[in-house]
């Protein structure tokens, strides 16, 4: 059995949310803020563990285009200039369907580090 193949990506309008539905029938709605704040960039992730770089303040920002990767990823171009994270289909797939769990660690750590989502 294969994974999840994207059928299609939306940017909904204004920039504030990528839609992905997949040929298993699901279909994710992501929004901006959680997609920057997770990027999968050396930025964001840092180059090995332990390296991890704490975002925030990010609650206003927008996609402002996709591009496309091959036939693997999507570059999310964010109106705060972030683009050099690669959003392969796995890791999308990942984002939505662990959302709320990822999201709540997200939120953890910037209270614990005295950040706010701004």
């Amino acid at each position: 059995m294969s994974d999840p193949w994207p059928e299609e990506l939306r940017l909904a309008p204004g920039g504030a949310e990528l839609q992905v539905s997949f040929d298993s029938g699901e279909k994710l709605a992501l929004a901006a803020e959680y997609l920057r704040v997770e990027s999968p960039s050396a930025e964001v992730k840092g180059h090995g563990p332990g390296q991890e770089q704490l975002v925030w303040g990010k609650r206003n920002v927008k996609i402002r285009k996709l591009e496309p990767i091959g036939s693997y990823a999507v570059r999310i171009v964010f109106d705060d200039g972030h683009s050099t994270g690669l959003y392969t289909w796995p890791y999308l797939l990942k984002l939505g369907r662990e959302r709320d769990e990822i999201w709540q660690g997200y939120l953890d750590k910037i209270a614990a580090a005295g950040f706010s989502r701004g």
